[in-house]
């Protein structure tokens, strides 16, 4: 089994530091508009918090990039009902 430490130092090289990735994602999620549905908010959080790994942290990782993908994806089925 994995050291709690040696999992957190693998993601810091693919996610970047969790405070300025924090950080970036809180100040991105402030644009949101409040009236949102719960899926869309929430899409729309994740996907901040991506973009800001992304920006942060490795960007050629490519899950950063198929999660990105992934959220938009359930949202995108959901609005086709």
């Amino acid at each position: 089994m994995t050291d709690i430490s040696e999992t957190l130092d693998e993601r810091a090289l693919t996610h970047g530091d969790f405070t300025s990735v924090a950080l970036q994602a809180q100040t991105i999620k402030t644009t949101f508009p409040p009236s949102l549905p719960a899926t869309q908010n929430e899409a729309l959080d994740l996907i901040a918090t991506k973009i800001a790994r992304i920006c942060n942290g490795d960007n050629l990782e490519p899950d950063h990039w198929l999660d990105i993908e992934g959220y938009a994806r359930l949202i995108s089925e959901r609005l086709k009902k």
